[in-house]
């Protein structure tokens, strides 16, 4: 089986080549680009048969140079949500995907990609229809716009081509290979920073009618998010763009004292509750940023309704136990 991960140095890309070895796969043709050359250190453990830089790999694709494929797991892409250069973005998650879709029709290869629960931005519900798709930025429209284009392209129910084509809504993803993601890493990942540089982590204090890291989130560890990526590759049948989320809405609060209580246990401390961890000065409250403002969710729950109906029945870790799993593998690595 050769399988092309696009985006392979990056956050998630790294994790299904890791997921994909763990199981024997390793005819794998990795595709990113490495002007950060710092990724490097994502694939340097994990086997692959070839690596090619993205602006090469779409036009030889294109012309069926790498013969049989199987599969491709699409997760390139600029996923920087704070990008405000339009043409930019576009090009690089709208145009090029457009391009890999029609590709992969004409061989007779999958696909399977990233989609973003940023296309749901500023609604309250967070269900795959267009009723509810509201992006409040460019990089969610970027996503928007291709999920749209895969609804026209491939019909009623994704039902129109025999080859699978899925789509995974992923919601706040965390866990190991995030490194190299500066501000747009995971509220885990900086925490584990704050906490061994300052003793201390901090978490947005109260906006848009809630409380200090009352905000609410649906975190998913990564972990979870490629068993998933896994049981599609598995079920070439399902076909569709689906939430990938845990369906459990989180406060910040929750990823805070997680983190804080998984590293004091590092050191022998004993657990503490929310409100001895913050009277402690071990979570700090800073003022919601004026540049966030009418740009951020402060509730995402994934709809897990369309996943389950697909039989896709993984049970996803909750944030007390994937953070805590987390924490021990960073600091292991520390």
């Amino acid at each position: 089986m050769k399988i092309v991960v696009t985006g392979a140095a990056g956050f998630i890309g790294s994790n299904i080549i890791r997921g994909l070895n763990a199981r024997g796969i390793d005819n794998i043709i990795a595709v990113d680009d490495l002007t950060e050359g710092d990724k490097f250190r994502n694939l340097a453990d994990l086997k692959i048969a070839d690596y090619l830089d993205k602006d090469v790999f779409y036009e030889l694709f294109a012309e069926g140079a790498f013969g049989k494929v199987e599969a491709v797991f699409h997760e390139g892409a600029c996923s920087d949500t704070m990008e405000s250069d339009g043409k930019y973005m576009m090009d690089n998650n709208y145009t090029l995907s457009c391009g890999l879709f029609n590709s992969c029709q004409q061989a007779g290869t999958r696909l399977i990609y990233a989609s973003s629960a940023a296309t749901y931005g500023g609604s309250d519900t967070f269900r795959e229809t267009p009723e509810f798709e509201r992006p409040l930025n460019v990089y969610g429209y970027s996503k928007l716009l291709f999920d749209q284009r895969m609804r026209r392209e491939c019909g009623d129910n994704f039902k129109k081509f025999k080859r699978q084509v899925v789509g995974f809504r992923y919601f706040n993803v965390y866990g190991p290979r995030e490194q190299h993601k500066g501000r747009m890493a995971s509220v885990a990942f900086h925490q584990f920073n704050q906490f061994n540089a300052e003793g201390r982590v901090k978490l947005f204090g109260d906006y848009g009618g809630y409380t200090a890291g009352g905000q609410m989130r649906d975190f998913v560890f990564i972990d979870d998010v490629v068993a998933v990526n896994l049981w599609f590759l598995d079920h070439p049948n399902q076909s569709g763009i689906f939430n990938l989320g845990t369906g459990r809405a989180q406060p910040f609060n929750d990823v805070a004292l997680s983190v804080v209580n998984a590293l004091r246990a590092t050191k022998g401390d004993s657990a503490l509750d929310l409100i001895g961890a913050a009277q402690a000065g071990l979570i700090e409250y800073v003022p919601f940023p004026d540049a966030l403002r009418g740009k951020y969710q402060c509730y995402t729950q994934a709809d897990l309704t369309a996943l389950r109906a697909s039989g896709c029945d993984h049970a996803f870790a909750d944030v007390q136990s994937g953070v805590t799993q987390y924490m021990a593998t960073l600091s292991q690595t520390a």
